[in-house]
């Protein structure tokens, strides 16, 4: 068994006190967003997708999965970043109480573990549009990691 080392007068907690969360990472308009990875069903390539007439610009569609029906959330169009390339996105399929919706992304990133101790809250610079779905911001080397706050995303569809 290790034993971990604390110095009396040292400001971090020792290393088994230190909470940690995982991350799912992805781009949207060339920035990185992340989701906590217990609420990540899936990635998948794109999907077919069925329109809902007369739904907002960020409602793409809604998709199949085996059998279980997602609604498909552009986040360009949500975040007021632009139109989502049909061709070119990928699906987060995000299971919140047994619902399923997808986030459309541009890009995949890594699955990331971070210290709770280094997130902040969201900064008053992030525009309005996509600040109102944001839990907050980790620091990482040379970028800033945007957490979502899917629920906030599920309360919009639900309205």
């Amino acid at each position: 068994m290790e034993t971990v080392e604390t110095n009396p007068g040292s400001a971090k907690p020792p290393l088994s006190l230190v909470k940690r969360r995982q991350y799912s990472t992805f781009f949207v308009a060339g920035r990185l967003y992340g989701i906590d990875v217990m609420r990540v069903q899936e990635i998948t390539p794109p999907l077919s997708m069925t329109v809902v007439p007369l739904a907002p610009s960020y409602i793409k569609g809604l998709i199949n999965l085996r059998g279980q029906i997602a609604t498909a959330v552009g986040l360009r169009e949500l975040f007021g970043l632009g139109d989502s390339d049909a061709t070119k996105y990928m699906n987060v399929v995000c299971n919140l109480g047994g619902n399923l919706f997808s986030l459309l992304i541009d890009q995949v990133g890594d699955v990331m573990e971070l210290e709770d101790g280094v997130f902040e809250s969201t900064p008053e610079t992030i525009a309005e549009s996509v600040k109102l779905y944001m839990a907050g911001i980790y620091k990482i080397q040379g970028a800033l990691l945007s957490i979502l706050d899917i629920e906030k995303i599920a309360e919009k569809l639900n309205k």
